[in-house]
C-alpha cells in the first residue's frame, strides 16, 4: 500500500502520524511510505531518518496526500479538505462530534475515515486515546498551575503551598485516564485534590491507591456547587467516547467561582465539559470570563510533541500496519477497526456522530457491505 504522512498544519502542532520505526516496520513488508519534508522536525525527527527507515521525502502536501492510506495525527484543518477524495483512507484523531464542517466535508468526500478516538477493544478500553490521555491529563495540572500565577491572571496560588499557608484547592472532573493522571501530578506537587465521578468503582481505585492522598466524591449537582466554588483550579476530564461531552459546570456558576481561578478543559475536543469552554491554541491559549481564566487549548500533548509522538505510535502502528496489509478486510475482522470507523462512503458509521447532529446512523458492517 502506498501511505502518506503530511506535516501537521494546525497551530503549534509538532506532532507527527508516524515514526522512523513505524515506518520501517512498513517498508520491511513492501509497502511505500510517502513522507512530507519536514514533517518530523518538530518531534525532533529528521528527513534523514526516516529516509533511513525507507521512507521517500516528498516536498508537498499534495504529494503526501495523494496516497493511498494517510496517516495524521489532527483532523483535517479547512484547508486540508481539497484533499478528501472516495478512494482515500484516513486514519488520524477526527472528533468529528463536535466539528460539523469537517463531518460534513467527509461525508460529501466519500473519504473512508477511522477515528483514533473511538478504536475500541472488546473490553472497552480505547487504545489510542490513552497515551494522548495520560499526556493531556499530566499536562493539564502543570498548566493550571502556571495560570494560577498572578502574572498569568490567576488567583496568586502555589499549588502546595508552603508550611503555614494552605496548598491550592484542585478539582479534578471525570476519574478517566485524563483525570486519573491530572490528579497524579496535583497530588505529587501537593495540592489538596479532589476528584468527581459518577462511576463508583473508579473513585474506589483512587481511593485505595492514594490512600488519604486525595478526596473521591461522587458527582452530583449539589456537590459540584459546592467544590467549584471552593476550588482554585478546575480539570475537565469528561469523557463520551465519540460523543459530545456534558456540561458540569454551566455559564452561570462562574459568578459564584473565585476570582482568579483556572479552568482547564480537557475534554474541550468534545466540546468541553464547560459550557463556557471554546477551542483555543498554543498561540492563544487562554481567555477570562468573570474573573475565570480558561485555558482550551484543543491540542494540548502538541505542546511535548517528541513524548506525545512516540507515545501515539507505541499504539497506533499495530493498526497502521493491518490495515496497510488488509485495507478494508482489516476493519472487516477486527471489532476495534469496526468502532474506529466514524465515515464510510458518505455514511456515517459512529452512532454519537450521528446523534451529535442528528443524522442517520448506519453500521459500519452494513455500510462496508451494501
Amino acid at each position: 500500500m502506498l501511505i502518506g504522512l503530511p506535516k501537521e498544519v494546525k497551530d503549534n502542532e509538532y506532532r507527527v502520524g508516524l515514526t522512523p520505526g513505524a515506518v520501517k516496520a512498513l517498508t520491511k513488508r513492501g509497502h511505500q511510505v510517502l513522507v512530507q519534508q519536514g514533517a518530523g522536525l518538530g518531534s525532533a525527527i529528521s528527513d534523514a531518518e526516516y529516509v533511513a527507515a525507507g521512507a521517500e521525502i516528498v516536498v508537498s502536501a499534495d504529494e503526501a496526500w495523494a496516497a493511498q492510506m494517510v496517516v495524521k495525527v489532527k483532523e483535517p484543518v479547512a484547508a486540508e479538505y481539497q484533499y478528501l477524495r472516495a478512494d482515500l483512507l484516513l486514519f488520524t484523531y477526527l472528533h468529528l462530534a463536535s466539528d460539523k464542517p469537517l463531518t460534513d466535508a467527509l461525508l460529501a468526500s466519500g473519504t473512508t475515515a477511522i477515528a483514533y478516538e473511538t478504536v475500541q477493544t472488546a473490553s472497552g478500553q480505547l487504545p489510542l486515546l490513552t497515551p494522548m490521555s495520560e499526556v493531556a491529563g499530566r499536562m493539564a495540572t502543570q498548566v493550571g498551575a502556571t495560570y494560577l500565577q498572578k502574572s498569568h491572571g490567576g488567583r496568586g496560588v502555589l499549588m502546595g503551598g508552603v508550611p503555614g499557608v494552605a496548598p491550592a484547592n484542585v478539582l479534578v472532573l471525570g476519574a478517566g485516564i485524563v483525570g486519573t493522571n491530572a490528579a497524579r501530578v496535583a497530588v505529587g506537587m501537593g495540592a489538596h485534590v479532589t476528584v468527581l465521578d459518577i462511576n463508583h468503582e473508579r473513585l474506589k481505585y483512587l481511593d485505595d491507591i492514594y490512600r488519604g492522598q486525595l478526596q473521591t466524591r461522587m458527582s452530583d449537582q449539589h456537590t459540584l456547587d459546592e467544590l467549584v466554588y471552593q476550588a482554585d483550579l478546575v480539570i475537565g476530564a469528561v469523557l463520551i467516547p465519540g460523543g459530545r461531552a456534558p456540561w458540569l459546570v454551566t455559564r452561570n456558576m462562574l459568578p459564584n467561582m473565585l476570582k482568579g481561578a483556572v479552568i482547564v478543559d480537557v475534554a474541550v475536543d468534545q466540546g468541553g465539559c464547560i459550557e463556557t469552554t471554546r477551542p483555543t491554541t498554543h498561540s492563544h491559549p487562554t481567555y477570562e470570563i468573570d474573573g475565570v481564566v480558561h485555558y482550551c487549548v484543543a491540542n494540548m500533548p502538541g505542546a511535548v510533541p517528541r513524548t506525545s509522538t512516540f507515545a501515539l505510535n507505541n499504539q497506533t502502528t499495530p493498526y497502521v500496519l493491518q490495515l496497510a496489509e488488509e485495507g478494508l478486510e482489516a476493519v472487516r475482522k477486527t471489532s476495534a477497526l469496526q468502532y474506529g470507523l466514524n465515515i464510510y462512503k458518505g455514511a456515517i458509521t459512529y452512532p454519537a456522530v450521528a446523534e451529535a447532529f442528528n443524522l442517520n446512523y448506519t453500521p459500519a458492517l452494513k455500510a462496508i457491505e451494501r
